[in-house]
């Protein structure tokens, strides 16, 4: 076996045991799922856990990190789509709405377990976790500086809270549509939310 194949074939194994950790961990809590659990949902030896990951904190610390990793680069990937098809600052910052709510609807179960995880301060993982939602942020606030540049948006605007508050609004919203709205499409959402970024960003009416 070459070292491609041994590659592809561990992250293969990874992807399960991220997939898994995330279900369980969701359905009855951090504390409360043990190795053994992960490793009989993943369909792996209790074994390969450990060979992957030093620990369960060490997994759900990898966890963390590949996910917001995927969100991160589906926002840029979003706003650089945007951005080769002659769009504006605005037309950016819809398109990553709209890839957040992509990305959510997708891993839900991430999703919901990345925002407990925001409010918690008494974990291992925390600096780890600040880390990588600010690699999110970023993105939108290169974004925003952008906007600001070209003059399209204010120079008023305060970029570090507006990208935190953008990302955020993704994150509630469509939280709150998946638990207490799942009859309302991704589309219907995201109209929603694209009306008040018209509105409260660029200064402009839908």
């Amino acid at each position: 076996m070459d070292s491609s194949t041994g590659s592809t074939r561990r992250e293969a194994t990874r992807q399960k045991l991220y997939e898994a950790a995330v279900t369980l961990i969701a359905e009855q809590g951090f504390s409360a799922t043990t190795v053994d659990e992960i490793a009989e949902r993943a369909g792996v030896a209790k074994g390969t856990v450990y060979y992957n990951f030093a620990s369960k904190s060490v997994l759900f610390e990898e966890l963390l990190r590949h996910g917001v990793g995927l969100l991160t680069a589906s926002l840029k990937e979003a706003s650089e789509g945007a951005a080769r098809n002659g769009g504006g600052t605005v037309d950016a910052l819809d398109a990553m709405i709209r890839a957040g709510l992509v990305f959510i609807n997708r891993y839900p179960a991430f999703t919901q377990l990345y925002v407990a995880e925001l409010w918690r301060t008494n974990r291992a993982w925390q600096s780890t976790l600040l880390v990588v939602r600010q690699q999110a942020v970023a993105v939108v606030e290169d974004v925003l500086r952008t906007g600001v540049e070209s003059d399209e948006l204010s120079d008023e605007i305060d970029i570090p809270l507006t990208a935190a508050a953008l990302v955020g609004m993704v994150l509630v919203a469509a939280l709150d549509w998946q638990a207490f709205q799942p009859e309302r499409s991704l589309d219907d959402v995201h109209a929603a939310l694209s009306r008040l970024l018209q509105g409260r960003v660029s200064g402009t009416r839908a």
